[in-house]
């Protein structure tokens, strides 16, 4: 565990792309499954999210996935939704470069 876990000291940085990940989340929830109510329940987990990774980015392990693994990429999952997002670790930054939903394959969808 880094000292930094410890004393809530990460910077979170989430890209551009996550932006626009978390937008098509919340777009699909409000036209297609026309849920209000779910597209405000998972901005609510991201933030959670968000602030979780303040808290614990390098306690968390480098994801299975061998390529991906080889990047320093980590993974942290949303508490009540089944997202997560991709980030890894620079200096006392966590920069998370993808939100996906648990069936996706980051392999074949990582920009």
């Amino acid at each position: 565990m880094d000292y930094r876990d410890q004393l809530n000291t990460w910077r979170v940085l989430a890209t551009d792309d996550v932006e626009e990940d978390l937008s098509e989340f919340v777009q699909y929830l409000l036209f297609e499954k026309m849920s209000k109510q779910a597209a405000d329940a998972v901005l609510e987990d991201y933030d959670e999210t968000l602030d979780e990774l303040e808290r614990v980015a390098g306690s968390l392990k480098l994801v299975d996935n061998p390529r991906l693994a080889k990047l320093g990429y980590r993974r942290i999952n949303f508490k009540r939704h089944r997202y997560y997002f991709l980030y890894r670790i620079a200096g006392d930054t966590a920069i998370i470069d993808a939100m996906y939903h648990e069936l996706q394959d980051p392999d074949n969808v990582m920009r």
